[in-house]
């Protein structure tokens, strides 16, 4: 199996997972189960496979952008990163999910937090905590 291969199985299993939790974010076995455990512990697993069969003894590390762009020329510790990023963004997606149902947050608003947390992490999550900081002021001042 190639890295290549792995990347097309994670993809869309990722792809999934984020359509559940942006279509029906007020289910429990999408926060729950799908999206804030399952596919998080397999794409742990899957990280956790590469790091050790890959890592140790690789070129490259982390002590500057040239050590990290030469750690991630091996095409395994690139779909090891790409992994990270798609567990970590699943999981705070759901946290959003999650906290906006708490809070009472509309699905509206949350679906553009979801998407972007989706495709472009850090900026979704920071659309999301305005959208939550206004959301708390509101309920706040009724």
């Amino acid at each position: 199996m190639t890295a290549n291969h792995v990347f097309s199985i994670v993809n869309p299993i990722a792809l999934l997972s984020w359509l559940l939790l942006i279509a029906l974010p007020r289910r429990r076995w999408v926060i729950d189960v799908v999206a804030g455990f399952a596919v998080p512990v397999l794409f742990a697993i899957v990280y956790t496979a590469i790091i050790l069969t890959n890592f140790f003894g690789s070129a490259g590390g982390f002590s500057s952008l040239p050590d990290v762009a030469l750690l991630f020329s091996n095409p395994w510790l690139l779909l090891a990163g790409w992994t990270h990023y798609l567990a970590f963004d699943l999981l705070v997606g759901t946290w959003e999910a999650r906290d906006a149902g708490e809070r009472g947050v509309s699905h509206l608003l949350l679906v553009p937090c979801l998407v972007l947390t989706f495709l472009f992490g850090p900026a979704g999550w920071l659309l999301y905590q305005v959208l939550r900081t206004r959301s708390v002021r509101a309920t706040a001042s009724s």
